[in-house]
């Protein structure tokens, strides 16, 4: 494969946020050399580094945002907006989350980008679902609302310091507490389904 610039290669992948692998198999380079000729950009504001091996680049139309780079910060596993995130985008929680909250099923961990602070729960492989792209273009995977509420439910109850507390909830009437019930009996777990089953009552006696 003949080697273009490494702008050319990027705008090529035609989205916002790529890879240092992506942005090397485009130009035809090394990942070395592709590292150096992305940092250069870097110095010149064209490039924003958002992470180690992810980049972004501001292509109008399909601006930057910290929800735009959920799908490449875990490149081996999948991830899904979901527990107070969710329940804002929702509209169901008026508290901006300090950080995006994720839900997967590799190890629980942190992530720290030039856009915010990416929280991954780990939660069963058998519990990930409910989930799907989010109405603003697609850009990321986030949890129906119902499914958002027993996430934080479901980790209340294995963490106990987690959710102990919530902010005000305005559930809409779209919302059903019928399915919300469906989703807590789908937890694997008996102690903790019967945990967050407990914890769901006592939220639907406070509507």
């Amino acid at each position: 494969m003949p080697k273009i610039s490494i702008l050319s290669a990027i705008k090529r992948l035609k989205r916002p946020v790529f890879t240092t692998r992506e942005a090397a198999a485009c130009a035809g380079g090394s990942l070395s050399n592709t590292v150096q000729a992305l940092n250069n950009l870097v110095k010149q504001g064209v490039v924003v580094k958002i992470a180690r091996g992810v980049w972004g680049l501001d292509m109008g139309g399909h601006r930057l945002s910290r929800h735009s780079v959920i799908p490449f910060l875990l490149p081996r596993s999948r991830a899904y907006v979901s527990f107070l995130s969710a329940l804002h985008l929702h509209g169901i929680i008026e508290q901006i989350p300090q950080s995006v909250m994720l839900a997967s099923v590799g190890h629980t961990k942190t992530v720290k980008t030039k856009f915010g602070t990416f929280f991954f729960h780990k939660i069963s492989p058998g519990f990930f679902k409910g989930f799907g792209w989010h109405k603003s273009g697609g850009e990321f995977l986030i949890a129906e609302p119902e499914k958002a509420l027993i996430d934080c439910l479901y980790l209340s109850a294995r963490k106990k310091r987690q959710f102990g507390h919530f902010p005000e909830l305005r559930f809409p009437k779209s919302f059903s507490f019928k399915k919300a019930r469906r989703w807590a009996g789908e937890i694997p777990d008996k102690r903790l389904r019967t945990a967050v089953l407990r914890k769901l009552g006592t939220i639907y006696e406070r509507v």
